[in-house]
């Protein structure tokens, strides 16, 4: 594979990501839109660093990174599913109060 046609893809992940992130109200669908938009970003960091020094540094960087994402998602559907118990919806506009 080329970086042309990884970048392509990275862009297409991340053009699915903000569609759906955007057009969803539904806050697992958010979130699933969100880490579609990370994966894209996290592939277009990974196509980079393989195509200009391929040394398994910037994979290491890029495993913390995923590391990181994995936990933050983790939490995130904690809260959803919390919201989703309390209140009987997962629509986002119901979880307005949680930014206090």
């Amino acid at each position: 594979m080329t970086l042309q046609t990884m970048l392509l893809v990275a862009a297409a992940l991340f053009s699915v990501g903000l569609y759906g992130a955007i057009s969803q109200q539904v806050v697992v669908m958010v979130m699933m839109g969100l880490e579609l938009m990370l994966n894209g970003v996290i592939l277009t960091a990974a196509a980079f660093w393989w195509f200009l020094s391929p040394t398994p540094d910037g994979q290491v960087l890029l495993l913390v990174v995923i590391t990181a994402m994995t936990v933050e998602m983790a939490m995130g559907f904690a809260v959803a599913t919390l919201l989703h118990r309390s209140r009987q919806s997962d629509m986002t506009d119901m979880a307005t109060d949680l930014s206090r």
